[in-house]
C-alpha cells in the first residue's frame, strides 16, 4: 500500500513553506496564496489555508534503515526533537522491528521519522533530505474507532496491520509501506501529552502497486 498524496489544513501557508523548505529541505512542486504542496520521497503533502483554530495532524515518513541516527543527528541541527523519556528520544517498537523519533512542523503537526528494520532499503548515501522515502503514516482520530476501522476496511478493502492487534482505542490499517493509524479522541499522540483531535483530512492511497487500484479517503466524511 502506497500514500500517494497527503491533504492537510494550515493556519499559515508561509510559515509552513518556510519550515518544510528551510528545515526540512523539501522542494516545493506546487503553490498559491491559499495552498503548498511538498514532494515527500514519492508522497505528494500538500497544505490548503484554513480559518480553523490551530489543526494538527501525525505523519511518519520512512527513513532507510540505517540511518536513524545520523538522521536524528541532521534534524537537531534544524529543530527540536520530542523526548520520550528524560534524556532519550528514540523509540524502539519491538513488535513492528522499527526505531523512530519525533519532532513538531510550524503547524503543531507530530512528524515521525522511522526506520523499518523488515525493508530492504538501507541506503549509503550521506542523510540528506532527499533520504526521505515517502509519507508511510497518517493519523486518523475518530470518536469510534472500531467502527470507523470496520467502515474503512468494508468501503476500501484494508486489512489490519499484521504486526499490531486491534485495540478499542487504537487499530492500525495497512502494510509495512503504509499505514493508517486510527486513534480515539481520548487518546494522546504518542510520545507527548498533545491531545488527539479530529481536523479534515484527505489521503490518496494505490493498493498493491496497482495503478488502477487507487481510492481517496476524506476525513470526516469516512467517520461514522
Amino acid at each position: 500500500m502506497k500514500i500517494e498524496t497527503v491533504n492537510l489544513l494550515s493556519r499559515d501557508i508561509q510559515q509552513t513553506k518556510e519550515f518544510y523548505t528551510g528545515v526540512l529541505g523539501l522542494e516545493s512542486v506546487g503553490e498559491s496564496v491559499h495552498e503548498i504542496t511538498f514532494l515527500v520521497g514519492y508522497t505528494q503533502l500538500n497544505f490548503r489555508t484554513t480559518e480553523l483554530i490551530n489543526p494538527n495532524y501525525h505523519l511518519a515518513i520512512d527513513i532507510p534503515r540505517n540511518r536513524l541516527e545520523e538522521a536524528s543527528c541532521w534534524l537537531q541541527k534544524r529543530t527540536d526533537l520530542v523526548p520520550v523519556n528524560e534524556g532519550e528520544v528514540f523509540s524502539r517498537f519491538e513488535a513492528w522491528n522499527a526505531g523512530s523519533f519525533y519532532f513538531y512542523d510550524n503547524n503543531g503537526n507530530l512528524l515521525e521519522f522511522i526506520c523499518r528494520y523488515d525493508l530492504d532499503n538501507r541506503s549509503e548515501e550521506e542523510f540528506t533530505s532527499s533520504s526521505m522515502l515517502y509519507i508511510s503514516e497518517v493519523g486518523i482520530v475518530s470518536k469510534d474507532v472500531q467502527a470507523t476501522a470496520k467502515t474503512l476496511m468494508a468501503k476500501y478493502d484494508l486489512t489490519y496491520y499484521a504486526k499490531q492487534p486491534p485495540a478499542e482505542n487504537f487499530i492500525v490499517l495497512g502494510n509495512e509501506t503504509g499505514l493508517i493509524i486510527l486513534v480515539s479522541d481520548d487518546r494522546n499522540w504518542y510520545p507527548t501529552k498533545k491531545k488527539a483531535e479530529i481536523f479534515p483530512l484527505r489521503i490518496a492511497i494505490e493498493m498493491n502497486d496497482d495503478p488502477y487500484q487507487k481510492f481517496l479517503i476524506d476525513i470526516p466524511a469516512d467517520l461514522i
